[in-house]
């Protein structure tokens, strides 16, 4: 019935009783205004009813206050300070244990809270709840490294479908992922985390996992917007960088992501650009995102980020999280003192809104809390395999059948399957390599796999309990000596030497026993590769690891290197598959492995000078512990391959590299000339000439006119179907008028610049094996 309508003939009723009412004398009054009653007292309007412009007008100051910032984050383990303790208005334990954090409900209006959890490696809540004797386990995928290392995007859409497949059975509305920012330099911290140094890469993939996640019915969260590319200082370091680095390499991620997925929702970062922060910057938030980009979701804040709740209020970050009673506070003395303009807060409360209405909770959704695990554990086996890269292999895999492996290291017993911080995941179990190769059949020296267990089992009993978010620490690496290496190259047929590293938010890493080996692994790998190579028998190394490690200067002591970075629950079953040929090798690097760190642009001022002293007031994991630090992005376009490629400078593995277990041929490229919209059309064939059936990962990479501009830059990318030995494909790419396109400083527009375009493709960066040239008659 029309609402209108409804409210008449209340009114018509009420006043026909009060007239017999008066007419009846007091007790008919009291009688009449009893019946009347339910004209006077309306039921508030519902969510689910009414528009959200008619829930707006009905909600109170303290409720939209309330609705804009959230429910607090309770970390087991970790007392927070007052500044950092919720506002008291929920508490996300109530609904899901262990999430990250919650938005405030008002039952009134039939508003649910909405839950978000952590994180990019899978669904991170807690595995146990009080009084309940079920567990809540989730599966820890591979790092966004590797699954970047597959070049897949097909594989990360279904990565992203199993994730929010097992947020939606876990009462999760919104999945805090994906992490995308740039490896902009080998030490960043959570560089793990992220996909790539490309932007293109980073993008493409970004989309695939969002589109998975929301074909479940749950929001996804790209994060983090943007720059965030150090954890030193995150959280008042200050960016400087040009426009046209800024808009071609760190915003150009997420604007694919929101051009090709339209994501629920995006995440402002810690750090401050050219100035400002991130969260509290109009220009990046309203102006760009969603007046240029046209996103349409809600933005909310990284956990505790800014310093002004008004300024983020006004710069369209719309939901503060997890929230605190501190910006509770500060936003309800700014809207009594209309320092906060109800026009804005009510449009931060209509984002929150839409939002809530796509989610799980608000369409009734009940949670199973019995998503398919053991589906997504051979999903998460099938990615980690596909993202393996084969760097080095002198007939050293796959291994022989019938092959007795002599296995050193300790990551071969205690495989470090991911990272910790927001990309941990509490997993039911998982699969050391040693355990992977017994699996698949492969015998393993005794008197080793005994050493290593009970070296490393007393290790760990040594340490102290982990405290929440904080990374793992890692243990001394056992050292073998001469006489036991000698033995056990007698007995073995092939060594296995795993370098294992530890990865985790909050710190960047370190040259000394990080990204150089540590004195006790090379004289390991160089006391194991002699003695074998002295009787003939060849050393695979397998690197544990989340982002790059010099390799230059023992590259040559292997006959194979096989990186599988940090693979998930599933490790050593997708590794056991690579070595013994059941999967062909088919990754390739998504980032540059240079000769020295010292080599990368970014190193000249990595990771920044600090302005101000430590604050003596900083305390715990959460705590910005320098007041004010600054980095500049001196290296401008110069990013990882764009350096190496235009400059000629060498590098050990390239961006693309990978190598298989077949060799394929590239030929009969065709290059159409420019379509009246400024596309341009391409296709090649490509044919396995080996013996082995097996994928490919074909690039394409553009050349602009421009010689101060980097030579290549990758423009285009797929991951071929299993090729069968001896069979040939077509590959197709389309090229639009965006991708010839560069960001003009003078104007802050992007723009084609007319003339001679030359298209590459090949196997990587370095590896180019067809080209043809295409003349663009430019335009904006």
């Amino acid at each position: 019935m029309n609402e209108s309508v409804t409210r008449k003939r209340r009114a018509a009723l009420f006043m026909t009783v009060l007239v017999r009412c008066v007419n009846g004398g007091r007790g008919a009054l009291l009688c009449g205004l009893l019946l009347a009653a339910p004209a006077f007292a309306q039921a508030p309007p519902q969510l689910r009813t009414h528009s959200i412009a008619e829930i707006i007008a009905a909600m109170t100051a303290e409720e939209k206050v309330g609705l804009v910032v959230g429910t607090g984050m309770p970390i087991e383990g970790l007392p927070l300070p007052p500044e950092m303790q919720g506002p008291g208005t929920g508490d996300v334990s109530a609904r899901v244990l262990g999430a990250s954090g919650m938005s405030m409900a008002i039952p009134r209006l039939g508003i649910p809270s909405v839950v978000f959890a952590d994180g990019p490696a899978g669904v991170r809540i807690a595995p146990r709840r009080p009084n309940d004797a079920r567990t809540y386990h989730a599966t820890a995928f591979p790092s966004a490294t590797l699954l970047a290392s597959s070049w897949d995007t097909a594989l990360i859409e279904r990565v992203g479908a199993a994730m929010g497949e097992e947020a939606r059975e876990y009462g999760i509305d919104v999945l805090l992922a994906p992490a995308m920012n740039l490896h902009r330099n080998p030490l960043g911290g959570r560089n793990f985390e992220y996909y790539s140094e490309d932007p293109l890469l980073s993008g493409r993939l970004a989309a695939a996992a969002v589109r998975g996640i929301q074909s479940q019915g749950v929001g996804a969260t790209p994060k983090h917007f943007v720059a965030n590319d150090h954890e030193w200082n995150r959280y008042t370091l200050d960016v400087q960088v040009s426009a046209p680095a800024l808009h071609e390499l760190y915003l150009r991620p997420f604007e694919i992501v929101v051009r090709e997925a339209q994501p629920w929702a995006l995440m402002s970062s810690y750090n401050k650009l050219n100035g400002r922060f991130t969260s509290e910057s109009p220009a990046l938030l309203t102006d760009l995102l969603q007046r240029q980009w046209g996103f349409r979701g809600l933005v909310m804040t990284d956990w505790y980020a800014g310093t002004n709740p008004l300024a983020q209020m006004q710069a369209g970050n719309h939901l503060l999280m997890p929230g605190t009673g501190v910006q509770h506070a500060a936003l309800s003395k700014a809207l009594r003192e209309r320092r906060l303009d109800v026009a804005t807060l009510d449009r931060n409360v209509a984002a929150i809104l839409e939002l809530v209405r796509r989610t799980p909770v608000f369409r009734g959704h009940v949670p199973s809390n019995t998503p398919d695990l053991a589906g997504h554990a051979a999903l998460a086996r099938e990615a980690a395999a596909a993202g393996a890269v084969l760097l080095e292999n002198r007939e050293a895999l796959p291994l022989a059948d019938t092959a007795r492996v002599a296995l050193f290291g300790n990551a071969a017993y205690d495989t470090v399957i991911g990272g910790s911080g927001s990309g941990d995941v509490y997993r039911a179990y998982s699969i050391s390599i040693a355990q992977g190769l017994q699996a698949a059949g492969v015998a393993l020296n005794a008197t080793l796999t005994e050493g290593y267990a009970r070296f490393i089992a007393d290790e760990r009993a040594r340490q102290p309990p982990r405290q929440a978010l904080a990374p793992r620490k890692p243990i001394a690496e056992r050292s073998a000596d001469l006489p036991e290496i000698s033995t056990v190259a007698a007995e073995a047929d092939v060594a296995i030497v795993v370098i294992g590293r530890d990865a985790g938010e909050f710190a960047d890493r370190r040259l000394t026993d990080d990204f150089l080996l540590r004195p006790v692994e090379r004289t390991l790998l160089e006391s194991v590769t002699r003695e074998f190579r002295a009787r003939g028998k060849k050393t695979i190394v397998i690197l544990n690891i989340g982002a790059v490690i010099e390799t230059a200067s023992w590259r040559a002591l292997p006959d194979a290197i096989l990186l599988c970075g940090l693979p998930g629950q599933e490790a050593g079953y997708a590794i056991a598959d690579v070595l013994t040929g059941k999967v062909a090798p088919s990754g390739r690097l998504s980032t540059t492995f240079p000769v020295r760190w010292e080599d990368v642009p970014s190193s000249a001022n990595f990771p920044g000078k600090t302005l101000l002293g430590p604050d003596p007031a900083a305390r715990g994991l959460l705590a910005s512990v320098d007041r004010a630090a600054e980095v500049s992005y001196d290296d401008g376009l110069w990013v990882g391959y764009r350096h190496f490629a235009t400059r000629n400078a060498p590098v050990v593995y390239p961006f693309g590299h990978g190598l298989s277990y077949t060799t394929f041929r590239y030929s009969d490229l065709v290059v159409s000339a420019p379509q009246a919209d400024g596309s341009v059309a391409v296709q090649l064939k490509l044919t396995n000439t080996g013996k082995t059936a097996a994928r490919e990962v074909v690039q394409l990479y553009l050349t602009t006119p421009n010689a101060a501009r980097p030579r290549l830059e990758l423009r285009g990318f797929t991951k071929t179907g299993v090729i069968a030995a001896g069979e040939a494909v077509t590959v197709r790419f389309a090229l639009q008028a965006r991708d010839f396109a560069t960001f003009d400083e003078s104007t802050l527009t992007w723009r084609v610049e007319p003339g001679q375009y030359t298209v590459q493709v090949g196997a990587s960066a370095a590896d180019l094996r067809q080209r043809a040239s295409v003349r663009h008659r430019g335009g904006r």
